[in-house]
């Protein structure tokens, strides 16, 4: 069985302290990546939001012209038919 010598060792841990810390910097970067997107989306969710809110009051606005339209329609039509003096 061959020996391990103790330079081979040390060499190969000093790879894999390498290899650990280069993988905690891309973690934290993805972890700010993700705070970002989250941040985003949110964002995206407010704005979604306010434009149903803002959709939703342009449709009653619209149901109440509607509505008034076809009051004064009635109207006309009533007049129409009406007799004149």
């Amino acid at each position: 069985m061959a020996t391990v010598d103790g330079d081979l060792i040390y060499d190969m841990l000093k790879k894999i302290q390498g290899d650990v810390s280069s993988l905690k910097f891309d973690t934290a970067s993805m972890k700010t990546e993700l705070r970002n997107l989250r941040g985003v989306v949110a964002s995206m969710q407010m704005d979604v939001h306010q434009i149903y809110t803002r959709l939703d009051r342009v449709d009653q606005r619209l149901d109440r012209i509607e509505n008034r339209l076809e009051l004064r329609e009635l109207a006309e039509a009533q007049a129409k038919f009406e007799p004149h003096p």
